[in-house]
């Protein structure tokens, strides 16, 4: 098992008052798997993606990454737990405007001291498509190219889940399918793939999330 949560429950506190977001919320992610993630606005499923991509923690229950116990890992062993194991593609593609696509996708492997970082750049430029937009500036490119060089970037260093947050919202629909697409080509390399999204088409398995469960 890749991924299994158990019992998870998140809460906010306004003032006093507790707020609960996320209910009991329990399921596993095989290595390989294409999961889809859906529901409401305000159903808990950004959150419950937070919590998956150790970005935040639950108030109670467990978590269980790759075999590890996530929830007694430090602020700075999850940061290298996101560095090595998660890929993120978000809505808003997070690019670094005044730098070109090739190091946009460079970051986080500096980060980790990957060598010959250029080259593994390329390569991941070249898997989602933009080998001929490498040295172009977000500024120069299409949304849908952006979001491919945000893809790009977040498969770099081979991570064993890529996580997405409505990575098409923000995009026209001709882009968006061609994206859904690349994750689906993705998926067929071997990545494992948890997706919010409101196209579920291309997902093996969906989970739906309403009022904070598991619908």
């Amino acid at each position: 098992m890749l991924l299994e949560l158990k019992d998870i429950n998140k809460s906010y506190f306004q003032g006093k008052q507790e707020m609960p977001v996320l209910k009991n919320v329990n399921f596993s992610v095989e290595e390989g798997e294409y999961v889809a993630i859906m529901g409401p606005s305000g159903s808990g499923k950004s959150t419950l993606m937070n919590i998956i991509g150790c970005l935040d923690k639950p108030t109670s229950g467990s978590f269980y990454l790759d075999g590890k116990d996530i929830l007694k890992y430090k602020d700075n062993a999850l940061s290298t737990v996101r560095l090595n194991t998660i890929g993120f593609v978000f809505q808003s593609f997070f690019l670094m405007m005044k730098q070109t696509a090739l190091e946009n996708v460079c970051l986080p492997l500096t980060y980790v001291g990957i060598p010959k970082r250029k080259q593994i750049a390329a390569q991941a430029l070249k898997r989602v498509g933009l080998e001929d937009r490498m040295n172009y500036k977000p500024t120069q490119l299409s949304g849908g190219q952006c979001q491919r060089v945000a893809i790009a970037r977040a498969i770099s260093n081979h991570p064993k889940i890529l996580l997405a947050d409505e990575p098409t919202g923000a995009l026209d629909s001709k882009s968006g399918a061609q994206i859904m697409e690349l994750f689906q080509s993705l998926h067929e390399e071997g990545v494992t793939i948890i997706m919010i999204t409101h196209d579920s088409s291309h997902a093996q398995r969906v989970i739906h999330i309403r009022d904070g469960q598991i619908a």
